[in-house]
């Protein structure tokens, strides 16, 4: 990625980790963000910390606007080796899981997972430390910037993705233009095949009426207008990718326009080719859907 260039869409997929410790404890956030339709928060933390869930997740909205983030904090002591103990309520999450999931819960692999089995120091001491907890949220900042770069670059992949994508539908609807200027003389000359086979020796069909049929026909079949809208949504969509901020949702909602201009006009289609067109545009939209799903 070229360095000082500005990214303009942003991924929500991303992953990050930070470390930190002070001289009785090591802590380390590792940060995980997928797909979400709005901003879905999932926090896990040591028994005692529960009082920095305020300020965890007022980071977390600052930064974000949507995607599921999960955050996981880690804390061991640096001092000697005390007992163990286990976390109780995380292996009854565990447990409730695997039940949901139609599994057996099966002890031995669930006091295998990381974060079961904990060290027994004394972890209100710990927590209680303003020091160690400014610390610790000072940690999940830098996290949080390392998930936003990664969510960045990701998004700056998949702006290239788009503009090819936008590229194509923009050279299928050139396509479809010259297919559609060809029309009222290939709609003529179909209607005027079909009546000769029809007619056989008979009497021919005054110009004129021939005329005012095809004028129907062609007026039914022009799908000027669609091509019209699609143009200007590929326009919008530029001007969308350009923005600052979560556009996701705009761009989901230009993709549903999009895919409705495509099945008019392949409903419209009076001939193989165009249709044809506009069945290579409803794939190339439903790509480009499928990348925009990924962006905040």
């Amino acid at each position: 990625m070229q360095r000082g260039k500005p990214l303009t869409i942003a991924s929500m997929t991303g992953f990050s980790r930070a470390e930190g410790h002070d001289d009785k404890f090591s802590w380390a956030w590792e940060l995980r963000s997928v797909n979400g339709k709005g901003l879905d928060i999932r926090l896990r933390m040591p028994s005692g910390w529960e009082r920095l869930d305020p300020q965890i997740r007022g980071a977390v909205q600052k930064r974000f606007k949507r995607g599921s983030v999960t955050l996981n904090l880690d804390i061991r002591s640096t001092t000697e080796q005390g007992s163990l103990r286990v976390n109780r309520d995380f292996l009854t999450e565990l447990s409730d899981i695997c039940k949901e999931m139609g599994e057996t819960p099966q002890i031995d692999r669930l006091m295998a997972v990381r974060g079961v089995i904990e060290q027994a120091e004394d972890r209100a001491d710990a927590a209680g430390d303003d020091d160690r907890a400014k610390a610790i949220l000072e940690t999940l900042n830098t996290a949080l910037g390392a998930l936003a770069t990664a969510r960045s670059e990701e998004g700056a992949r998949i702006d290239a993705i788009l503009a090819d994508r936008l590229t194509e539908i923009e050279g299928l609807v050139g396509d479809a233009e010259k297919c559609a200027a060809a029309q009222p003389a290939a709609i003529q000359a179909r209607l005027q095949q079909q009546i000769s086979d029809l007619l056989g020796g008979s009497a021919p069909v005054a110009e004129d009426r021939l005329a005012q049929e095809v004028a129907v026909l062609v007026t039914k079949a022009d799908v000027r207008e669609e091509l019209d809208r699609l143009q200007a949504h590929v326009a919008a969509a530029r001007d969308i990718l350009k923005a600052e901020g979560a556009v996701g949702r705009k761009l989901d909602f230009l993709c549903q326009e999009f895919n409705r201009e495509a099945n008019t006009l392949c409903s419209k289609s009076p001939d193989i080719d165009l249709t044809n067109i506009g069945l290579a545009l409803k794939t190339t939209i439903d790509q480009l859907r499928e990348q925009v799903a990924n962006i905040e």
